[in-house]
């Protein structure tokens, strides 16, 4: 019987080095030093009660047939429409926004989602109104529009809307410099900004999902069972490692949390499961750097009646 294990780092996808990754215009308008972070908060809380002063709730909205991004613009470009020019088609995006120019009775917003990004075009005269929700609205924001496709006259594609709705508002203002977030102390401490700021990041958790689940179907494909295993255990084992330790309070007792799911893969064996696999989340309470996670995660298959050159494979 034999256990072939592989904890499933993934360093180089999830925990990249200082590289920072720059997005154009993303963030970018201000040169001059910015207000503190408090000011820019409390002023984006005046937004958002003045949001419902007007009626609009700053996150109330829940939709359906939303399109996302990357089809819009596979839609538009199939459309070969010349520049300045409207379609008939309709459609519903969403997204968060990255970039907004109000000017007079026209306004241009950049917003993007897990797929892509894509301009919306927006005239007070169509939107006369959501104008004053529009006058609210800041980097970051939530928002899905409804319109039809077409383009500016520079050719740039655009969803030209006479729907807007607020889906969330954002409270936190972007970091002060937005030429891609390169604190790395920052970036682990808040994995959402980093991936808000850095899209290749996003990629590389996308790449992660792929992998695991590529590996889950091979497994599968192969006869292994997935199971589960206890993650709080009254004995650690299955590896050489410091456990983090932790009280059952109704038990009244010390537990573990679990430094290999090995063992207990081992006990299935034992009642006639002659395959088995666990994709797991295991705890060794020691180093911890941006390259090392003391919480990470373990492919750990074994069975009972294994070819001998199974196992060297």
């Amino acid at each position: 019987m034999g256990v072939l294990w592989l904890a499933i780092g993934l360093t180089k996808l999830l925990y990249p080095r200082t590289t920072a990754y720059n997005e154009p215009n993303l963030f970018s308008r201000q040169k001059e030093p910015m207000p503190d972070q408090d000011t820019l908060q409390q002023e984006r809380m005046r937004k958002r009660d003045a949001l419902r002063e007007i009626g609009v709730d700053p996150y109330g909205w829940r939709l359906d047939d939303i399109s996302p991004i990357t089809d819009v613009r596979n839609q538009g470009a199939a459309l070969n429409l010349e520049p300045g020019t409207k379609s008939d088609n309709r459609c519903r995006v969403a997204g968060r926004i990255m970039l907004l120019r109000i000017m007079g009775k026209l306004a241009f917003i950049t917003i993007r989602d897990r797929t892509e990004r894509i301009q919306l075009g927006l005239s007070k005269a169509d939107l006369a109104d959501y104008w004053p929700m529009l006058k609210k609205l800041d980097l970051g924001d939530i928002i899905a529009a409804e319109g039809v496709i077409g383009t500016t006259k520079t050719g740039e594609l655009t969803v030209w809307a006479d729907d807007l709705k607020m889906m969330s508002k954002a409270l936190l203002p972007p970091p002060e410099k937005w030429h891609g977030l390169t604190d790395v102390d920052l970036r682990y401490r808040q994995r959402y900004v980093d991936l808000f700021a850095n899209p290749p990041v996003r990629d590389a958790f996308t790449q992660r999902s792929a992998i695991i689940q590529a590996v889950r179907n091979c497994l599968v494909g192969l006869g292994y069972l997935e199971v589960d295993t206890p993650v709080l255990q009254p004995i650690y084992g299955g590896a050489a490692a410091r456990p983090f330790l932790t009280h059952h309070n109704t038990l009244d007792m010390q537990l573990y949390l679990r430094i290999s799911p090995e063992l207990y893969l081992k006990r299935l064996l034992v009642g006639g499961m002659e395959r088995v696999f666990e994709i797991s989340r295991n705890f060794r309470n020691e180093g911890i750097s941006s390259k090392h996670n003391p919480e990470f995660t373990m492919i750990s298959k074994t069975r009972s009646i294994p070819p001998t050159r199974s196992l060297l494979r």
